[in-house]
Protein backbone atom coordinates (compact mmCIF):
# COMPACT_ATOMS: atom_id res chain seq x y z
CA UNK A 1 0.00 0.00 0.00
CA UNK A 2 1.20 3.18 -0.77
CA UNK A 3 0.31 6.18 1.73
CA UNK A 4 -0.83 9.27 -1.03
CA UNK A 5 -2.94 11.27 1.30
CA UNK A 6 -3.29 11.91 5.39
CA UNK A 7 -5.55 14.06 6.71
CA UNK A 8 -6.78 15.08 10.53
CA UNK A 9 -10.39 14.42 10.56
CA UNK A 10 -11.60 15.72 14.16
CA UNK A 11 -10.48 14.63 17.43
CA UNK A 12 -13.47 14.25 20.07
CA UNK A 13 -14.33 11.88 23.75
CA UNK A 14 -17.06 10.72 22.40
CA UNK A 15 -17.41 7.66 20.19
CA UNK A 16 -20.81 8.72 19.21
CA UNK A 17 -19.67 11.88 17.48
CA UNK A 18 -16.66 10.32 15.69
CA UNK A 19 -17.27 10.46 11.44
CA UNK A 20 -20.64 9.33 10.16
CA UNK A 21 -18.86 6.57 7.47
CA UNK A 22 -18.86 3.21 7.24
CA UNK A 23 -15.03 3.51 6.36
CA UNK A 24 -12.59 0.68 8.24
CA UNK A 25 -10.55 2.17 11.31
CA UNK A 26 -7.71 0.92 12.24
CA UNK A 27 -6.93 2.55 16.18
CA UNK A 28 -3.21 2.79 17.83
CA UNK A 29 -3.34 2.62 21.61
CA UNK A 30 -0.41 1.83 24.13
CA UNK A 31 0.96 3.22 27.41
CA UNK A 32 2.79 6.25 27.86
CA UNK A 33 5.70 6.98 25.83
CA UNK A 34 5.64 3.92 23.89
CA UNK A 35 6.43 5.99 20.19
CA UNK A 36 2.46 6.18 19.17
CA UNK A 37 2.84 9.48 17.20
CA UNK A 38 6.10 8.54 16.17
CA UNK A 39 4.67 5.28 14.90
CA UNK A 40 1.78 7.31 13.17
CA UNK A 41 4.13 9.39 11.60
CA UNK A 42 6.24 7.21 9.90
CA UNK A 43 3.58 5.09 8.49
CA UNK A 44 1.60 8.21 6.69
CA UNK A 45 5.05 9.82 5.60
CA UNK A 46 3.98 12.48 7.58
CA UNK A 47 6.22 13.92 10.55
CA UNK A 48 3.85 16.40 11.58
CA UNK A 49 0.75 14.61 11.41
CA UNK A 50 -0.02 13.10 15.01
CA UNK A 51 1.67 15.52 17.61
CA UNK A 52 4.64 14.17 19.45
CA UNK A 53 6.13 15.49 22.66
CA UNK A 54 8.86 14.05 24.74
CA UNK A 55 6.06 14.22 27.93
CA UNK A 56 4.24 11.62 27.54
CA UNK A 57 0.18 11.92 27.78
CA UNK A 58 0.09 14.19 24.75
CA UNK A 59 -3.12 12.09 23.29
CA UNK A 60 -6.27 12.79 25.82
CA UNK A 61 -8.85 12.31 22.66
CA UNK A 62 -9.95 10.07 19.82
CA UNK A 63 -8.32 11.40 17.20
CA UNK A 64 -9.15 10.73 13.43
CA UNK A 65 -7.23 10.90 10.51
CA UNK A 66 -8.76 9.89 6.78
CA UNK A 67 -5.97 7.57 4.91
CA UNK A 68 -6.17 7.84 0.77
CA UNK A 69 -10.00 8.57 1.38
CA UNK A 70 -10.86 4.70 1.95
CA UNK A 71 -9.86 4.17 5.01
CA UNK A 72 -9.23 6.18 9.35
CA UNK A 73 -6.13 5.51 11.44
CA UNK A 74 -7.51 6.19 14.69
CA UNK A 75 -5.03 7.98 17.15
CA UNK A 76 -6.88 6.35 20.94
CA UNK A 77 -5.31 8.01 24.19
CA UNK A 78 -2.89 5.95 25.80
CA UNK A 79 -2.87 3.99 29.05
CA UNK A 80 -0.80 3.45 32.32
CA UNK A 81 -0.51 7.36 32.76
CA UNK A 82 1.47 7.97 36.21
CA UNK A 83 0.92 11.95 36.44
CA UNK A 84 -2.68 12.51 35.84
CA UNK A 85 -5.28 12.28 38.49
CA UNK A 86 -7.71 9.43 39.55
CA UNK A 87 -10.53 11.15 37.89
CA UNK A 88 -8.53 11.77 34.62
CA UNK A 89 -7.36 8.13 35.11
CA UNK A 90 -11.40 7.13 35.06
CA UNK A 91 -12.32 9.36 32.44
CA UNK A 92 -9.53 8.18 29.91
CA UNK A 93 -10.25 4.60 30.82
CA UNK A 94 -14.01 5.42 29.42
CA UNK A 95 -13.08 6.62 26.02
CA UNK A 96 -10.89 4.05 25.47
CA UNK A 97 -13.27 1.49 26.04
CA UNK A 98 -16.60 2.88 24.64
CA UNK A 99 -14.38 3.43 21.46
CA UNK A 100 -13.24 -0.10 21.43
CA UNK A 101 -16.37 -1.89 22.35
CA UNK A 102 -19.14 0.25 20.69
CA UNK A 103 -17.17 1.69 18.02
CA UNK A 104 -18.48 -0.92 15.02
CA UNK A 105 -16.40 0.47 12.27
CA UNK A 106 -13.12 -0.38 14.16
CA UNK A 107 -11.57 -3.38 12.01
CA UNK A 108 -8.35 -3.76 14.23
CA UNK A 109 -6.61 -2.21 16.90
CA UNK A 110 -2.93 -2.14 16.49
CA UNK A 111 -1.90 -2.16 20.74
CA UNK A 112 1.92 -1.10 20.67
CA UNK A 113 4.50 -2.30 23.11
CA UNK A 114 7.64 -1.32 24.26
CA UNK A 115 10.34 -3.59 22.36
CA UNK A 116 12.93 -2.67 24.97
CA UNK A 117 11.08 -4.08 28.50
CA UNK A 118 9.98 -7.43 29.65
CA UNK A 119 6.65 -8.07 29.61
CA UNK A 120 4.74 -5.74 31.72
CA UNK A 121 1.59 -6.25 34.15
CA UNK A 122 -0.57 -3.80 32.67
CA UNK A 123 0.09 -4.42 28.80
CA UNK A 124 -0.61 -8.19 30.02
CA UNK A 125 -4.12 -7.23 31.66
CA UNK A 126 -4.97 -5.05 28.29
CA UNK A 127 -4.54 -8.04 26.16
CA UNK A 128 -6.53 -10.46 28.79
CA UNK A 129 -9.51 -7.45 28.12
CA UNK A 130 -9.02 -7.84 24.83
CA UNK A 131 -9.40 -11.10 24.32
CA UNK A 132 -12.57 -11.44 27.00
CA UNK A 133 -13.96 -8.84 24.95
CA UNK A 134 -13.36 -10.31 21.53
CA UNK A 135 -11.53 -7.34 19.90
CA UNK A 136 -9.55 -8.08 16.84
CA UNK A 137 -5.85 -6.80 17.64
CA UNK A 138 -2.85 -7.13 16.77
CA UNK A 139 1.01 -6.38 18.50
CA UNK A 140 3.03 -3.59 17.22
CA UNK A 141 6.86 -3.78 19.44
CA UNK A 142 8.21 -0.33 18.83
CA UNK A 143 11.85 1.10 19.10
CA UNK A 144 13.66 -1.88 18.01
CA UNK A 145 16.18 -0.06 16.91
CA UNK A 146 16.97 1.28 20.74
CA UNK A 147 18.10 -2.44 21.49
CA UNK A 148 20.55 -4.62 20.30
CA UNK A 149 18.64 -7.13 17.61
CA UNK A 150 19.47 -10.36 20.03
CA UNK A 151 17.59 -8.02 22.86
CA UNK A 152 14.67 -7.29 20.79
CA UNK A 153 14.51 -10.72 19.80
CA UNK A 154 14.22 -11.84 23.14
CA UNK A 155 12.12 -9.76 24.87
CA UNK A 156 9.72 -10.54 22.12
CA UNK A 157 10.08 -14.13 22.41
CA UNK A 158 9.24 -13.79 26.37
CA UNK A 159 6.13 -11.66 25.62
CA UNK A 160 5.79 -14.80 22.89
CA UNK A 161 5.49 -17.10 25.93
CA UNK A 162 3.62 -15.83 28.28
CA UNK A 163 0.88 -14.92 26.32
CA UNK A 164 0.93 -18.52 24.53
CA UNK A 165 0.17 -19.94 28.46
CA UNK A 166 -3.44 -18.37 28.25
CA UNK A 167 -3.72 -17.88 24.21
CA UNK A 168 -4.38 -21.16 22.05
CA UNK A 169 -3.51 -18.67 19.06
CA UNK A 170 -1.14 -14.96 19.84
CA UNK A 171 -2.30 -12.42 17.46
CA UNK A 172 -0.31 -11.09 14.67
CA UNK A 173 2.97 -9.54 15.80
CA UNK A 174 4.74 -7.23 14.18
CA UNK A 175 8.60 -5.70 15.15
CA UNK A 176 9.10 -1.94 14.61
CA UNK A 177 11.50 0.96 14.24
CA UNK A 178 10.21 4.51 13.93
CA UNK A 179 13.24 5.87 13.20
CA UNK A 180 14.53 3.50 10.85
CA UNK A 181 11.15 2.40 9.49
CA UNK A 182 11.16 -1.16 10.07
CA UNK A 183 7.82 -3.08 9.98
CA UNK A 184 6.69 0.07 7.45
CA UNK A 185 5.47 -2.12 4.33
CA UNK A 186 4.39 -5.06 6.75
CA UNK A 187 2.02 -3.30 8.62
CA UNK A 188 0.40 -1.15 5.02
CA UNK A 189 0.38 -4.90 3.59
CA UNK A 190 -1.53 -6.04 6.62
CA UNK A 191 -3.98 -3.40 6.80
CA UNK A 192 -4.52 -3.41 2.62
CA UNK A 193 -5.24 -6.99 2.85
CA UNK A 194 -7.82 -6.63 5.46
CA UNK A 195 -9.56 -3.88 3.67
CA UNK A 196 -9.64 -5.93 0.20
CA UNK A 197 -11.75 -8.58 2.25
CA UNK A 198 -15.50 -8.67 0.85
CA UNK A 199 -16.53 -7.67 4.30
CA UNK A 200 -14.69 -4.30 4.06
Amino acid sequence: MIIKSAEFVISNTDYRKCPATNYPEYAFIGRSNVGKSSLINMLTNNKNLAKTSSKPGKTLLINHFIINNEWYLVDLPGYGYASISKKMHESLQKIIRDYILNRTQMTNLFLLIDSRHEPQKIDLEFIEWLGKNAVPFSIVFTKSDKISKTKSEENTTNYKNVLSEQWEELPPIFITSSEKKQGKDTLLQYIAAINEQPNN
